[in-house]
């Protein structure tokens, strides 16, 4: 049964819920339970470090936006003020941005923010580029120092995360970065790899591989050039195929780096992690991948990788994948794989059997926010990350509200529709029911899906494998493009749950966090880990917008 189809065996659950998160403040509804929560603006207090990325609405092109803001910390939850911050954008529509990638944008006094009891809010910023418009940033808190974000306004349809940020943060020592976005040619784009800083922030060894449209293959190349945290950007990677890559940096602490591009050439942004240690881990791991095939068709695909010390990962590892819809087999597919070391801190994992697509050959850097992973072959443009599995607790063991981060691309009959999801849940400890909201945004939207009732069930399908199937809205609005979804997540450590959507109608990836009290100012385990974000589709969002 379809999610769509499905909004009927829940329609008296989901009209309670839909009365129930009557009333608004600002544009924010308050919802009163369910969703429950005891959130408000003093949950967002400090300065903050925000990052999207993917699809403009004017012309189909890959855009980044990194940069931060400072929140007050006030208004209950009504009307919080934003003081000030500076942001960075790089979009690849050169009829807009003429002169290239905006850096150090000063966030001006026209900008606000609420938070809603269930941590769900939004952030309006206005800046100082004449003629832009104000960005409106949909978000959901896990806890005071972290949130899963989505644009949510006409400029874009993109994802990414909101991290309070410590201050007087001077990058040293080893770390592992993942990049992904487009070319300006209009091609994906990812790369992943690894540096360690040395005196002023030059790099003294490194390496990166790089996946340019599934065209392009730059395997293990040696990287050079310096890390510096500044007001003017002046970060650089250079490598013998990509010699003049140029970053600005947003520390979050010293162990998370947020990194956007600024040269004109791409809109590659992301994140790097600290790598306290250069080997691939041993033991059961967690993972998904997002992207796509060479064809332009968006894949997403996720599991557990079960590696030992000798350079296999078993037979006890098993896929689920989602390649345009058409999904893999109800029970999970196993596969095995190698790998081998090719230079300190990197690794190469191939001689996949039994893996979909076939063919496949990753670039794998361990790290601090999970194994860093990316495809160097010319079967499509994947990127992801795979994180060592603590627990195989699902939601049954816990009382607590859940953010959820959805993003991907909804398929329909005249083309790709990216989607951008953020959502509230809680999920019954003594049942098997989620109960929620949502918030959507999507590349032809004129106007968003806001606080949409979210109503479903979840399962344990295996060890560490759950399933959510919900829908979203009403009988008479669907409330999502799909209008609803059915999700396969994996446990990393009982409150953090990677997945990828396994229904017909979207291919997406995202992350489940358990929200902690909101009087706690400290994250969840994990909750900064790297996600799998979908890559640019040049030709099918094209499609779409014509």
């Amino acid at each position: 049964m379809s999610p769509r189809n499905a909004i009927v065996l829940l329609l008296a659950l989901s009209t309670l819920l839909f009365l129930a998160a009557c009333g608004s403040n600002n544009g924010i509804t308050n919802p009163t339970p369910p969703p429950s929560g005891g959130f408000t603006n003093a949950n967002l207090d400090g300065t903050y470090v925000f990052s999207v990325s993917g699809t403009d609405q004017a012309s189909a092109l890959p855009y980044a936006i990194t940069g931060t803001f400072t929140a007050n910390g006030s208004g209950g939850n009504g009307k919080g003020t934003i003081t000030g911050g500076t942001f960075d954008i790089n979009d690849a529509d050169t009829t807009e941005f003429t002169s290239g990638p905006i850096a150090d944008a000063s966030i001006n006094s026209n900008s606000f923010y609420n938070v809603s009891v269930d941590g769900r809010g939004q952030a309006t910023i206005g800046s100082n580029i004449s003629g832009f418009p104000n960005l409106t940033f949909d978000f959901v808190l896990s806890s005071s120092s972290h949130g899963l974000i989505t644009e949510f306004d006409s400029f874009g349809t993109g994802s990414g995360t909101l991290d309070l940020q410590s201050s007087g943060v001077t990058p040293s020592g080893a770390y592992a970065f993942s990049f992904s976005g487009g070319t300006y040619s209009g091609a994906p784009f990812a790369t992943v790899g690894n540096f360690t800083l040395g005196s002023g922030g030059a790099i003294t060894a490194g390496l990166a591989d790089f996946n340019n449209g599934a065209l392009t293959i730059s395997a293990g190349q040696t990287l050079a050039g310096t890390v510096v945290v500044a007001s003017t950007p002046s970060t650089t990677l250079s490598t013998a195929q990509y010699p003049s890559l140029a970053f600005d940096v947003f520390p979050i602490d010293a162990n998370h780096l947020k990194f956007i591009e600024t040269d004109g050439n791409g809109t590659l942004s992301g994140d790097a992690f600290s790598q306290t240690t250069a080997t691939l881990p041993s033991g059961t791991l967690a993972f998904t991948l997002q992207g796509s095939l060479a064809t332009g068709a968006p894949v997403a695909a996720g599991g557990f990788m079960v590696t030992d010390s000798t350079g296999d990962i078993t037979s006890s590892s098993t896929e689920d994948f989602n390649e345009g819809g058409t999904l893999s087999p109800a029970t999970p597919v196993p596969f095995t794989a190698s790998y081998v070391a090719g230079g300190t801190g990197r690794y190469t994992i191939s001689n996949f059997s039994g893996f979909t697509p076939a063919g496949l050959t990753y670039a794998a850097y361990p790290s601090s926010g999970g194994t860093l992973l990316v495809e160097i072959d010319t079967v499509g443009v994947t990127a992801g990350a795979a994180y060592t599995q603590t627990s195989t607790a699902t939601f049954a063991s816990a009382s607590q509200g859940f953010g959820l981060s959805l993003s991907g691309d909804n398929l329909s009959s005249s083309g790709i529709d990216p989607v951008g999801d953020i959502a509230e849940f809680t999920a019954a400890p003594s049942g098997s029911t989620v109960t929620g909201l949502i918030d959507e945004n999507y590349y032809t939207a004129t106007s968003p899906f806001f606080d949409q009732v979210l109503a479903g069930t979840y399962g344990s399908i295996d060890t560490g494998r759950s399933g959510i199937t919900a829908t979203t809205g009403t009988s008479t609005s669907p409330g999502t493009l799909n209008g609803g979804f059915a999700l396969t997540l994996y446990t990393v450590d009982g409150t953090t749950f990677p997945f990828i959507e396994s229904d017909s109608g979207q291919v997406s990836a995202g992350v489940i966090v358990a929200q902690s009290s909101p009087s706690s100012s400290a994250a969840v385990a994990h909750s900064n880990m790297f996600v799998a974000r979908p890559m640019f589709h040049p030709h099918a969002a094209r499609q779409k917008k014509n």
